[in-house]
């Protein structure tokens, strides 16, 4: 007999082989990597060496893995299924079943009885199934028929079981089969190995939980929905009702309180849920006191015992240990949260806790995280308060509907409808990109400085020049280094004339804008987009027209793509019936709108001829006397109760300075309010009439510190061909003249 200096293969004390030497893959015809790691009974009827004669010896001088080394020899034992059998029946810490080709346990070995806490005499003879049925496993007998016939191993099968050594938790077992042959390859039985991975499988549904919880917890910004969504994943995997109170507070949009010393709070049940129906869950939105979470709100998660002075519920249920945890962030508290587990089912353990502690924390921090959009929220919602209320000077100018899709999500959209000098009126449409709270603010500032703009009497493309300069100050003022967040914003400023019917608008970046007239056309283009206010600067696209009475214009913030915007067919048969009313072609075009979007559709007005007195004065200081003769004559005729005295000496002042200063043509107008006369003085020349206080010495240069004196506004606003001075008087009340 010939022995080998090395062992053919070597096993570690479960029966798994931890060495394999070549000689062993020229024998086998399996390579290393095939078998390592892998137990002994993948090679007990497989396609092996033959009558070849084996020797087994366990090794106490080797290391400790290696426990059993295995020898070839020309002649010996009579095969290798009974030595290795045996050595590791002895010495495996695994269960091992032994079952028939009729399946009967026919060996057990003794860690498999320590298992399951039973006698061999008990088990040996008896079918698998009515075997093991007093634990409670149901074992699928065609899946053991099938590996019988077929050879083919099946590996890690879950079953449950509460074994009699520990009755009170239940295990989970997971269970190998391998198919045991003789030489010939005739199937002799099973062999069944069985581990308790009860730790491993609780551990991976923890993790299961876990990463359940970090997908379907914080879907929304809603503080009611993240707390059902706790609930949802919480029942019943990790508990059989599960409790969310929050604080007044936090159900209200405030700020979240701090912890109270005596950990008590009032709280309301947001969410709940019980697979139990003996033991109801109690409604959303009643009061709980601190009673149901302990004696006091806990500071971490704790498993609380029953109330031992309850009674027995329905059907003599008894309550159970409840695990009560916090939900808090930096000290302030949100909410508290109790799970409860039925009666027999497994009670709550240290991992339990640490697992508890993990969802609830996180669900705190998207409680926070809502909480805070809730209060901005509630900020954007105040600085986006629309509508506006038209003024009756507006209404003069145009008939105007407005609306606003709120949504809250800080798109920073806005309007404005502004009263200009000369019974004009000023039509705004913008949106800041990039939606957000400092989107909102932003917003608000540059609805300031368009306010102020606008007193300047600045044609529309030189106002978006300077509202461009505004948000390139906004954007330096930005602490964001890479210009991520840096403000860009569309624009379009639109004014319209009721005395000559012109429209004048100017145009930064796709806000909508259309334009039908009386006779059913529709321009959906009466000025080019231009570029962002922030980004290329000016020039900015403009243009003028002159629109008749009854022409409707359309303004509208831009989609945030252009999937979101109407397209330009659906626009216009939307906006193409002038005989409707604005009220009505808004509401056929909020439909096309997304949400956060403003509109304003606007029906042009011209005013009254009998309201509008204008004359053409010529370029001589004579002719002052005239015309101020002739607004006289025009102010008595209209019966307006102004300041006949101070009506006559505006109208002289602008006239003289317009003759000394000014070029010909010039136009006195006079246009009759309801609450004010404006006094207008049109020439031909750009330069700016210069306010000053004359010295005492001076026979002149007064007159436009007159005019501001008894006027209640006066200024000038350049056109192409030359400039306006207005001055505007009030009517006085009671209809008295002075």
């Amino acid at each position: 007999m010939s022995v080998h200096d090395d062992p053919l293969f070597t096993l570690d004390a479960h029966g798994r082989v931890v060495g394999w030497s070549g000689r062993a893959e020229h024998i086998f015809r399996r390579l290393a990597a095939d078998v390592l790691g892998r137990g002994v009974f993948d090679l007990v009827g497989s396609e092996g060496p033959g009558p070849c004669p084996w020797r087994i010896v366990p090794l106490t001088d080797g290391p400790p893995e290696r426990a059993w080394a295995v020898w070839a020899e020309d002649d010996g034992l009579p095969g290798l299924s009974t030595a290795i059998l045996d050595a590791v029946f002895a010495q495996a810490d695994i269960g091992l079943h032994i079952l028939d080709a009729q399946l009967r346990v026919v060996r057990i070995n003794p860690v498999a009885i320590g298992m399951r806490g039973v006698s061999r005499e008990s088990v040996i003879g008896l079918p698998v199934a009515e075997a093991y049925a007093p634990l409670g496993v149901r074992l699928d007998e065609s899946l053991l028929r099938d590996v019988l016939a077929t050879g083919k191993p099946v590996r890690d099968v879950l079953v449950s079981t509460r074994p009699f050594a520990d009755p009170e938790h239940e295990h989970t077992i997971s269970l190998s089969v391998h198919r045991l042959t003789d030489e010939a390859d005739r199937a002799l039985g099973l062999v069944a190995t069985t581990v308790d991975v009860t730790d491993r499988e609780r551990a991976q549904a923890r993790l299961r939980l876990l990463h359940k919880a970090r997908e379907r917890i914080g879907s929304t910004l809603q503080v009611e929905r993240t707390a059902g969504e706790l609930v949802d994943v919480a029942v019943p995997d990790f508990a059989d009702s599960a409790v969310v109170a929050l604080t007044d507070a936090v159900l209200q949009g405030k700020a979240p309180e701090l912890l109270p010393p005596d950990g008590e709070a009032l709280l309301r049940c947001t969410a709940a849920a019980g697979a139990d129906s003996d033991r109801p869950v109690p409604p959303a939105g009643s009061i709980l006191l601190p009673g149901l979470f302990g004696p006091q709100l806990p500071t971490s998660p704790v498993v609380l015992p029953p109330p031992a002075q309850d009674p027995p519920g329905p059907a003599g249920t008894v309550d159970t240990p409840r695990l009560v945890a916090p939900l808090s962030a930096r000290g302030q508290i949100f909410g508290v949260v109790a799970f409860a587990r039925r009666p027999g089912r497994e009670p709550f353990t240290a991992d339990d806790l640490e697992l508890a502690e993990g969802i609830t924390t996180r669900t705190a921090g998207h409680l926070e995280n809502a909480l805070r959009f809730t209060r901005e929220h509630v900020v954007m919602t105040a600085l986006q308060s629309w509508p506006l209320r038209q003024e009756p000077q507006t209404q003069r100018a145009a008939e105007i509907a407005q609306r606003h899709r709120a949504a809250g999500s800080g798109a920073g959209s806005w309007f404005d409808i502004l009263p200009l000098p000369g019974a004009r009126v000023a039509l705004v449409v913008g949106q800041v990109e990039r939606p957000g709270l400092s989107t909102v603010a932003t917003m608000s500032r540059l609805r300031t400085a368009v306010h102020s703009l606008t007193t300047l009497d600045l044609d529309p493309h030189e106002l978006l020049a300077r509202l461009h300069s505004t948000v390139q100050r906004l954007a330096r003022e930005q602490p964001d280094a890479e210009g991520v967040h840096e403000p860009t914003v569309h624009c379009t400023f639109a004014v319209h004339d009721p005395v000559r019917g012109r429209f004048d608008i100017a145009r930064a970046g796709r806000s909508l804008l259309v334009v039908v007239r009386p006779d059913g056309t529709v321009d959906t283009a009466p000025v080019d987009e231009g570029p962002l206010l922030g980004e290329e600067g000016p020039p900015f696209a403009s243009a003028g027209h002159v629109l008749p009475e009854g022409s409707t214009i359309c303004l509208a913030s831009p989609a945030l793509s252009e999937e979101e915007g109407p397209t330009v067919d659906r626009l216009a048969a939307a906006l193409g019936h002038p005989g409707r009313g604005p009220q009505e072609m808004a509401d056929d075009v909020e439909r096309l709108l997304a949400s956060d979007r403003v509109l304003l559709v606007a029906r042009t007005r011209r005013l009254p001829a009998p309201d509008v007195w204008q004359r053409e004065v010529p370029a001589e200081f004579r002719a002052v006397g005239r015309a101020r003769k002739r607004a006289e004559a025009c102010l008595h005729d209209w019966g307006l109760a102004v300041d006949p005295f101070a009506a006559e000496l505006v109208v002289s002042e602008l006239v003289t300075n317009a003759v000394r200063y000014g070029a010909a043509p010039i136009t006195l107008r006079l246009i009759r309010g309801e609450s004010a006369l404006i006094c207008e003085v049109d020439d031909a020349a750009l330069t700016a009439p210069h306010l000053r206080h004359a010295r005492a010495a001076d026979e002149g240069g007064r007159g436009l510190h007159i005019c501001a004196m008894l006027a209640e506004g006066w200024g000038v606003r350049y056109r192409e061909d030359g400039k306006t001075v207005w001055a505007e008087l009030p009517v006085l009340p009671d209809g008295r003249d002075g």
